[in-house]
């Protein structure tokens, strides 16, 4: 697997001072590895976006830290602002180059499945990730699954149909079900659940809202407290 390149430079912000820095268009990261020291580091935002589309999260990195001193890292954690669709920490995990490491790979479909289009099944899928273990070096950025595979609704794709590398291993049960594609319902089973749905709303028409207080009771909640008072004498 082709290396990417990323520059970083060692931060010295801490708590408050670190939002001038994202504000300024950086990320907040660290460094650390096993028997290596852990070090804050800034990355530029729009360097790190240009390597994710590029690469995608599980990507061997070429870190240069300060102009000097490049490392074989990986994406270990990264946090993002859902609402601002900003990256806002990155955790880099230092590498050696002849240890396995695990690792949770995306899943991408790709193809048309005749399920889906000929007979208007529904593409159901299993798992989005799956996790490897393998060389840093044999790491892959993603694993695909072609769904064109699926022709009839008896089809299954498996996680031992998953095409990766001869060094890479895949951490599940080779029988476990990645995708499959469900029948249509048919009209009784969609009128079924018409029929569920609507008696469900009209169970929650039908609930009496309480009274606050200082307000007369519904019909319905004054005879439940006459009720509980005669119980209790």
């Amino acid at each position: 697997m082709e290396k990417v390149k990323l520059e970083a430079k060692t931060r010295l912000e801490r708590g408050r001072k670190v939002n001038k820095g994202r504000s300024e268009g950086l990320i907040p990261a660290v460094t650390y590895g096993k028997n290596v020291a852990a070090e804050s580091l800034w990355v530029k935002s729009l360097d790190f976006k240009k390597l994710i589309k590029k690469a995608g999260e599980s990507t061997l990195i070429d870190l240069n830290i300060d102009g000097k001193n490049g490392r074989n890292v990986i994406i270990y954690e990264l946090q993002k602002d859902p609402v601002r669709d900003q990256y806002t920490h990155v955790d880099f995990f230092q590498v050696k180059m002849d240890e396995k490491i695990e690792k949770e790979i995306e899943l991408v479909f790709i193809g048309e499945s005749a399920s889906v289009k000929e007979a208007g099944g529904v593409l159901v899928k299993n798992l989005d990730k799956v996790e490897v273990e393998c060389l840093p070096a044999d790491l892959p950025s993603s694993i695909e699954v072609d769904i064109s595979s699926i022709k009839t609704f008896d089809d299954y794709i498996f996680v031992k149909d998953l095409k990766v590398g001869s060094g890479v291993e895949i951490k599940l049960d080779p029988e476990t079900v990645v995708a499959l594609v469900a029948p249509p319902r048919s009209e009784e089973e969609l009128k079924e659940l018409e029929e569920k749905v609507e008696a469900d709303v009209t169970k929650v028409e039908g609930m009496t809202k309480p009274a606050r207080p200082g307000e007369e009771p519904s019909p319905g909640e004054e005879v439940k407290k006459e009720e509980v008072g005669d119980k209790k004498e």
